[in-house]
């Protein structure tokens, strides 16, 4: 039987009884109710905006043994109000593979100083980074990871102004040379050029291979809406496709509902106009 935990501390532990990412793996450890958890998320470590989770990463590496029940890891889990996502500070978390060998997922929020380093995991079924924006060297070692049982992908691309420096051909390259056997889900998402990237995604080899199809948080207009409708029927393996948070038109909304396969499409945006401009923004911006 599975079970979570949250561990996390608010600004008055932090200011007033000195928490940090110094104190929580010591606590964690400390937990009764630890050893009985197969999913362990870290919140706020106190003041994320200043300090990293790198000592949170390194305890975890330096106790392996103590965390080799864990199967499910998030390091981020906050919300806006505990610290806007493009300025938490993450870690390196190139020890971390060959330390946690019985992972299968991982969720990582935030993207500034982040380094995956060499990833190569034989078990990791799940990657999931949430950000504002994905720098390309990120990107770079998700391309050269080892992860053949990797089953879910799920990338917020962002927007330059939080991080992500690439563009279209960077996502290209990515999904032209990166080698997941067992990808099952793919998801690009939370992108300003989500309609291109919708093309990049189409023309990748994992279209053949994957059940969902995940452009949802970006501003895909009907351009990729067209494309979708196009496409989508020469590949009956994917059965969902999540689409919410978009700017597609009722028209467009009408018909994509209309495949034969369950679709996302709530969360309908509009674009806005000023002074002859078309304005769309991704969902995860500040």
């Amino acid at each position: 039987m599975e079970k979570s935990k949250t561990y996390a501390y608010d600004y008055d532990q932090h200011e007033n009884e000195n928490k940090g990412a110094g104190t929580m793996v010591a606590d964690i450890l400390a937990d009764p109710e630890f050893l009985e958890l197969t999913e362990l998320i870290i919140g706020s470590w106190g003041w994320a905006c200043e300090d990293s989770c790198q000592e949170i990463i390194d305890g975890i590496v330096e106790n392996r043994e103590k965390f080799s029940h864990i199967r499910k890891l998030f390091i981020g889990d906050m919300d806006y109000e505990e610290c806007e996502v493009s300025w938490i500070i993450q870690g390196n978390y190139g020890r971390l593979w060959e330390a946690m060998p019985q992972l299968k997922e991982l969720t990582i929020k935030g993207s500034t100083d982040l380094v995956l380093g060499e990833v190569c995991h034989e078990e990791l079924e799940s990657l999931t980074i949430i950000c504002g924006g994905l720098p390309v060297d990120v990107i770079q070692s998700i391309k050269k990871a080892k992860l053949p049982n990797l089953r879910k992908l799920l990338l917020y691309i962002g927007v330059e102004n939080y991080g992500f420096d690439g563009d279209e051909e960077s996502i290209r390259d990515l999904l032209a040379e990166a080698d997941f056997p067992n990808l099952e889900y793919l998801g690009i998402v939370d992108s300003e050029i989500q309609d291109e990237l919708a093309q990049v995604v189409l023309d990748s080899k994992f279209m053949g291979q994957i059940h969902t199809l995940d452009l949802s948080c970006g501003t895909l207009s009907d351009k990729g809406g067209e494309l979708l409708l196009e496409k989508l029927p020469d590949f009956p393996n994917v059965q969902k496709l999540d689409l919410h948070y978009h700017y597609l038109t009722n028209s467009c909304m009408k018909r994509l509902k209309a495949l034969p396969l369950e679709v996302d499409v709530e969360e309908q945006n509009e674009a806005e106009h000023y002074r002859g401009e078309i304005w769309m923004n991704a969902m995860l911006t500040e």
